[in-house]
């Protein structure tokens, strides 16, 4: 797999994300099909990078309650 240049995407927070900056995952929309995925305490660190079918059916699995507390 070719390497990403991901200094300039625009990243957002999970809206699960709570607002004391505990726990939070960014994602970008810039580069379909695929979505990168970072942790937001480590902005300079890896992103993870995922196929835009299975991220969706990660969060429908998250929003659905499917993988448990």
């Amino acid at each position: 797999m070719r390497s990403l240049d991901l200094s300039a995407v625009s990243w957002r927070k999970s809206s699960y994300s709570n607002s004391d900056g505990g726990e939070c995952v960014e994602v970008s929309d810039d580069f379909a099909p695929i979505v990168p995925v970072r942790d937001s305490k480590n902005p300079s660190g890896p992103a993870l990078l995922f196929a835009v079918d299975r991220w969706s059916s990660f969060v429908s699995a998250v929003k659905d309650g499917e993988l448990g507390s």
